[in-house]
């Protein structure tokens, strides 16, 4: 077993997702080092395009220099999904993962063309138009993710899938703000219009107010998607049901502080504290030994479906 392609995949996550990180330390260990190497490929690829380290310090990176990491992105992801020999971690641990896992090629593929959407600054005129980049960046990650814990079950990886969906919402909540800086906008243009926000104006201070109301909404249409998610514990190993409970605990929870803070919502970068993650660790645990015994809802019908 590889210790050094271990102890990298653990320093990315430390510092690149505390709300993950700690969940993840929840896993079975063969099971957490697979989670730990698919999110070091993850991380390495969104920090190539936006010319940053471990989500931060991003440095402006030209259009043209940026189609040029995302063709070396596939190039590679492609080798490594093939068996060649990689010599950069990222790779290895995605090759270890993927061919250890079955992990299809496309899912990787259309991870990649979330990035490119960012690349290409796509914009998104409806809710669905962003339903879209939140299944490409992190929708197919909680397939991905959910293959590694062995779901193959078509309902359940749906359920994988939502979380993955509420986790971007959440994150695309909290972020508006820094991304806005950055020239990057989530929200869809429709919700903008209605709330006669200019796009061009989302970091300046004045439009914390308006804002805080397009934020709570976006929280409000994670929810249901929460809600779907927490139907699919029920289909993982007891000790992942348990990890993916408390990391959906987390997430929500910062979502419920985003709506909660309103204007001053992006005064700081919100998250949960040390105390906070105990707390949502023992809810997890609760969560996951209740899914054993709890009837199974069928998923709502209105939710965004993915592709198949």
């Amino acid at each position: 077993m590889n210790t050094t392609l271990m102890d990298h995949a653990t320093d990315t996550i430390t510092v690149g997702s505390k709300s993950f990180a700690t969940a993840a330390k929840l896993f079975d260990p063969a099971t957490r080092r697979s989670v730990l190497m698919l999110y070091a490929w993850c991380r390495y690829c969104d920090d190539v395009i936006d010319g940053q380290q471990l989500g931060f310090n991003a440095a402006p990176v030209d259009s043209v220099q940026a189609e040029l990491r995302l063709d070396m992105l596939k190039i590679q992801t492609q080798r490594a999904w093939e068996g060649a020999e990689m010599r950069e971690p990222a790779f290895a641990a995605f090759q270890e993962v993927a061919l250890g896992h079955s992990i299809p090629l496309q899912l990787a593929y259309d991870h990649l063309d979330g990035f490119a959407m960012d690349v290409r600054e796509t914009r998104y005129h409806t809710f669905d138009d962003t339903l879209q980049y939140c299944y490409r960046v992190a929708g197919v990650v909680g397939l991905m993710m959910a293959r590694v814990m062995g779901v193959r079950d078509e309902a359940v990886l749906d359920r994988a899938c939502d979380l993955g969906l509420a986790f971007q919402l959440t994150n695309i909540a909290r972020d508006i703000v820094e991304d806005a800086r950055v020239g990057r906008c989530y929200l869809p243009a429709q919700w903008l219009a209605e709330a006669n926000i200019n796009p061009q104006a989302l970091a300046e201070p004045t439009m914390r107010e308006p804002l805080a109301g397009l934020a709570r909404r976006l929280v409000a249409e994670a929810e249901p998607y929460y809600a779907s998610a927490r139907q699919g514990l029920a289909g993982l190993p007891l000790r992942s049901a348990w990890a993916i409970a408390s990391a959906h605990g987390v997430y929500r929870e910062i979502g419920v502080k985003v709506s909660a803070a309103g204007p001053r919502a992006w005064d700081k970068r919100q998250g949960t504290s040390g105390v906070e993650k105990a707390g949502l660790l023992l809810k997890g645990a609760r969560l996951a030994l209740t899914s054993r015994f709890a009837t199974q809802s069928p998923r709502p019908p209105e939710l965004w479906q993915r592709p198949r």
